[in-house]
Parts: structure tokens; C-alpha cells; sequence
């Protein structure tokens, strides 16, 4: 039984259930714009990889625009969503339901990506290296990764409690709270307690989860990438040019200098 209603919940664990279904409605961000892994794509090759592809944004636009793509993530839930709006699309996708620490394909990408920062879901250094690790074994001569970090920042007290609401056509209401927090500085973490509720015309159904964020200082995402024989070659900052001291988010490309090892 866990000590805390703060412990760590994996991933595959987190994105389920009534979390899978408000998900996108209610992603602040909204939809990731596929340009940049367009690009990505164009620039190193396919075949391609979308690491933490969820329901399928953009993984779906990239197969529609003919890239030989593939996804890979740990909930079972989202890529069930993934899989019904690429039927829904007319469109043929290979996903697979695997933990990307713990990634096993038969083949290798010229282009590995995440469309967000799915890296920072992963809740310590070790999971992060193991990761890092698989990825450079499932990257092919000469191809490139693709990695956003960002560092959380804590949430405003006025934030605690305040709802986030999305109603669709049909009247079914979605709202996600943030209930409470707890930031470690020392470990890197910041754990977001929020309250899911989505209520339909028949029933209400409210859970209420921990969200784990773990985040990196540059010379700590330098040491385990250099740990997993991989090579950052650029770090681009939130304006698109090199990070600076303020910068709360990055993209970080990586690549491996001996794939033949």
C-alpha cells in the first residue's frame, strides 16, 4: 500500500480510465503542431519514431502525409484512442505498448522523437539513463533524436483549486483541478495532486491522481546523455536559439557517434 497519496503512479498507470478521455479536451497546450517533426523527419529520414504518442497528435497527421512512422507508449488506454481516430481517419498505424526505458523493436529509426515533454514523465536519473539507452539502441546510423525538456514551475496558490472545464456538443462536462502540490528541489521533482471529473447525463465519475514531474539541469542531462554513448549536438532555448540562463524549456537533439559499438 502506498505511504502517500503523492507517490509516484507509472505513466501506463496515469493516462487510463477518465484521465485518457479528458486528456486532449482539456490539454492546456493544445494540439502539438506537426511542422517541426516535419521537418525533423525531412531533415534525418525515416523510418520514424514517436516516442509517448498517446491518443496520436501528431503521430496521425505525419502517416497522413505518407511518413513511414511508427508510435510507442506505456498507457494502453491512449492508444486505444490512438488506434480508434486513426480508423475514424482512414488511416493504417503501427503503435506499441511498451515503456520507452524498456523499449524492444525489431528495427531501428533514422528519426526518434517526442512531440512533448513526455521525457519529464520519467520520475528519476536511472529511469531517464535506461531510456536514454534504449533509444540509442533502436537508432540507426546516422539518424537524430529529438527530446523537449522544460522545467515545471510551482503552481500559483491562486492556481490550487481552480478548475479547468471543457463541455462537449453533447453536454458531457470535463474539468481537472489541481488540489494540491509538492515540490522537492533536491530530487528534481514537482508532484501535482489533480482531481478528474467527467459527467455525462447517466453518471459522474471522479478520480483524483498524482502527476509526477522530473526535470534536469543542463549538466545533468549532458552527464546521462553522455552516460548512454549518445551526443547532444544542439540545445535550442523557448525562442528557438541557444538556451539561456532564463529559459524554462529546451529541445534537445541528440545523435551517436558510434553505432557500430
Amino acid at each position: 500500500m502506498a505511504d502517500s497519496v503523492m507517490d509516484f503512479v507509472e505513466p501506463s498507470l496515469f493516462y487510463t480510465g477518465v484521465v485518457a478521455q479528458i486528456y486532449g479536451p482539456l490539454r492546456s497546450a493544445g494540439a502539438p503542431d506537426p511542422s517541426p517533426y516535419i521537418r525533423f523527419i525531412e531533415r534525418y529520414g525515416e523510418p520514424a519514431l514517436e516516442l509517448g504518442c498517446g491518443d496520436g497528435e501528431p503521430l496521425l497527421d505525419l502517416r497522413e502525409l505518407g511518413f513511414d512512422i511508427e508510435g510507442l507508449d506505456s498507457s494502453p488506454d491512449m492508444l486505444d484512442r490512438c488506434r480508434a481516430a486513426a480508423a475514424e481517419r482512414g488511416l493504417d498505424v503501427v503503435v506499441h505498448l511498451q515503456p520507452m526505458e524498456s523499449m524492444h523493436l525489431d528495427r531501428r529509426f533514422r528519426s526518434i522523437f517526442l512531440a512533448g515533454p513526455t521525457f519529464n514523465l520519467l520520475p528519476d536519473d536511472d529511469t531517464a539513463l535506461r531510456a536514454l539507452n534504449q533509444i540509442r539502441l533502436h537508432l540507426a546510423p546516422g539518424g537524430s533524436v529529438l527530446i523537449p525538456l522544460f522545467e515545471p514551475q510551482p503552481t500559483p496558490p491562486e492556481a490550487i483549486g481552480r478548475v479547468r472545464h471543457h463541455v462537449t456538443v453533447d453536454g458531457t462536462r470535463m474539468s481537472v483541478t489541481a488540489v494540491s502540490e509538492e515540490r522537492d528541489e533536491a530530487a528534481r521533482c514537482q508532484t501535482t495532486m489533480l482531481r478528474y471529473e467527467l459527467t455525462t447525463p447517466t453518471e459522474t465519475v471522479v478520480d483524483e491522481r498524482p502527476w509526477l514531474l522530473h526535470w534536469y539541469s543542463q549538466s545533468d542531462i549532458h552527464t546521462l546523455v553522455e552516460a548512454a554513448g549518445l551526443t547532444v549536438v544542439r540545445m535550442l532555448g523557448e525562442a528557438g536559439g541557444p538556451v539561456g540562463e532564463h529559459d524554462n524549456s529546451c529541445v534537445m537533439f541528440l545523435r551517436d557517434d558510434h553505432p557500430e559499438l
